[in-house]
């Protein structure tokens, strides 16, 4: 996947497991985006080179600067480990272009955005961007006061009564009832929602529940692979075998080998790495195949083998 180079020109944090990277172009300018856009961002780390998708939370138009808020996880694979303790204003770092996942629909009569922690960052760019269309929008944000509360401060001020926190530090009385914000709504609302799964799946079922369209539900999540037992991975066209180790995904073990896999979200949702899978039982752990798709197909950034072979057509 094409890269560019970018140089870090700030570094700042938001909050004690929330540090904001500002990117400048180191030649040129920076290529345009659309709000809900993310860019991968290349990480050579003690161990291996890795590749974390983080959305862009800045204004599409200021062609300036971009600007990454990342929280650290606990425990980090490496990726956000490295962006919190390695990386600093002066830094030349790889990015691949932004592409977009979680896009505005274009008639929505009012937009009604669901954050949870980390999630807020997609909603940045959103708000900047309905702003500018004057639209109807309101902000509900699941937060955990001084832990997971990047951007709240500001993001009050500039919305005034269209923001609505909800502090998990506070008690129950204070946290988000997704169904009984989705009922207020009026016909033709679309809601967008970036979160953890459960805050999604939170969505969906109360979207359902509540007899709205699946077309007006619209969600995105980048969640790190989680690890899994060792196993081989068997390249039927040329006979390679790729050791797939506990602690990385199937597609980093392919990328270190060469091999090429097209990728977007590295989270196992927007379908582009799919691969065909030929013999050995499958973990699969995307949310984009369905049951058919799943018998003949793998999403290499997320899913593994359940036994210690796996056979790829690649």
């Amino acid at each position: 996947m094409n890269t560019l180079e970018v140089k870090v020109s700030a570094a700042r944090l938001l909050t004690p497991v929330v540090r904001e990277l500002t990117l400048h172009a180191v030649s040129g300018r920076l290529p345009a985006f659309s709000s809900g856009s993310h860019i991968q961002l290349v990480m050579p780390t003690a161990e291996r080179e890795m590749r974390n998708a983080y959305s862009l939370a800045c204004d599409p138009a200021d062609p300036s600067a971009w600007r990454i808020a990342v929280r650290k996880a606990d425990p980090s694979r490496g990726g956000s480990a490295f962006v919190h303790a390695a990386i600093e204003p002066g830094m030349t770092l790889r990015v691949t272009r932004p592409a977009n996942l979680f896009a505005l629909h274009a008639t929505a009569r009012r937009y009604v955005l669901i954050a949870g922690g980390i999630g807020i960052t997609p909603f940045i760019a959103h708000i900047a961007e309905l702003e500018r269309r004057h639209a109807d929008f309101e902000l509900h944000y699941a937060l955990r006061g001084g832990l997971s509360d990047a951007y709240a401060s500001e993001l009050q001020m500039r919305l005034g009564a269209r923001f609505h926190a909800y502090d998990s530090a506070t008690g129950h009385a204070t946290r988000l009832d997704v169904q009984r914000v989705l009922a207020a709504q009026p016909a033709g609302a679309h809601v967008y929602v970036c979160g953890p799964q459960s805050l999604i799946e939170a969505v969906r079922e109360s979207a359902r529940a509540l007899g709205w369209p699946a077309r007006r539900v619209h969600a995105e999540a980048f969640a790190a692979p989680a690890p899994g037992a060792p196993f081989t991975a068997v390249l039927a066209r040329s006979g390679r075998r790729i050791e797939v180790p506990s602690d990385r995904s199937l597609l980093e073990a392919l990328e270190a080998s060469g091999v090429a896999v097209p990728n977007l979200c590295r989270g196992g949702v927007c379908g582009q790495c799919a691969t065909r899978h030929l013999d050995g039982a499958v973990e699969h752990r995307d949310h984009f195949l369905g049951a058919d798709e799943r018998a003949t197909h793998l999403m290499p950034c997320v899913s593994r083998a359940c036994g210690t072979t796996l056979s790829l057509d690649l």
